[in-house]
């Protein structure tokens, strides 16, 4: 039975290796990440590794951040950031025009574990439900956070930004990510997050994505680097991101994969 699992590995191995037309010169690949593709990349990342014989160093920030990062000129083979990210990187000439729309996922809240569940279902039950809270969460726009950014947005649009700046508890600069931790702990009451980082947090409920048109679907595109040192092997990695078992992973995470 192990040798029949083994041989299968091995072919399904092959068939990626000719489907992709690898070279057989294993590479060492530095991909810089949004932070919302971080638990799919942990997952594909090694199972990339053992097919291709490729190696990858992966480095994560926020989106915003990842972008300013690339724009600088740091070196990266390939760069997974917020569409918008990438088309301004392809725009600026550090990315190759072929970028590849990967997943995309919505905004969602947050509360501790066995905690009752708000009403938001609706802008104004939204609205209520966070002035009646003691404390909130959500990545400080600052930090270029996508999902944060929106939510600032939000919070501008339901007329309510001032009254939270009090009970807004914001994560660690260096984790601006974990939002699940602070509410699984008790330190903020309600989190509002990417959804992909919320799903698997242990002791939170996810309560439901933000309502109607406050919902905002966050894009995710890879694209290989203009200055990457090895182009074939990066477009082997963003090829193999589209792959089924690419797919059903970025569906476990609470993802929507791209359909073209």
């Amino acid at each position: 039975m192990k040798t029949r699992s083994i041989v299968a590995a091995a072919n399904i191995g092959f068939m990626f290796l000719v489907l992709l037309g690898i070279k057989a010169e294993a590479a060492e690949l530095k991909v810089l990440s949004a932070i919302g593709m971080q638990s799919v990349l942990e997952d594909l990342g090694p199972k990339f590794e053992r097919v291709t014989g490729h190696k990858l160093s992966l480095s994560f920030d926020t989106a915003g951040a990842a972008v300013k990062r690339a724009q600088g000129g740091e070196a990266s083979d390939v760069v997974i950031a917020t569409r918008q990210g990438i088309d301004g990187l392809v725009k600026n000439g550090k990315a190759a025009a072929d970028s590849v729309t990967l997943a995309s996922a919505g905004i969602s809240v947050a509360v501790r574990k066995g905690t009752p569940k708000p009403d938001i279902s609706s802008p104004d039950a939204l609205k209520r439900t966070l002035l009646a809270a003691k404390s909130i969460s959500y990545v400080n726009p600052a930090s270029g956070g996508a999902s944060g950014i929106h939510f600032a947005k939000v919070l501008d649009r339901l007329g309510i930004a001032n009254q939270m700046k009090s009970k807004t508890v914001f994560p660690n600069p260096q984790t601006p990510a974990e939002i699940g931790a602070l509410v699984a702990n008790g330190e903020a009451e309600i989190g509002v997050h990417i959804i992909v980082e919320l799903i698997s947090v242990a002791g939170i409920d996810i309560v439901g994505p933000l309502p109607g048109d406050l919902q905002n679907t966050i894009v995710f595109a890879a694209a290989v680097m203009a200055s990457s040192k090895d182009a074939e092997a990066s477009r082997t990695l963003v090829n193999f991101l589209r792959t089924p078992e690419a797919v059903a992973v970025i569906k476990a995470k609470g993802m929507e994969p791209a359909t073209r």
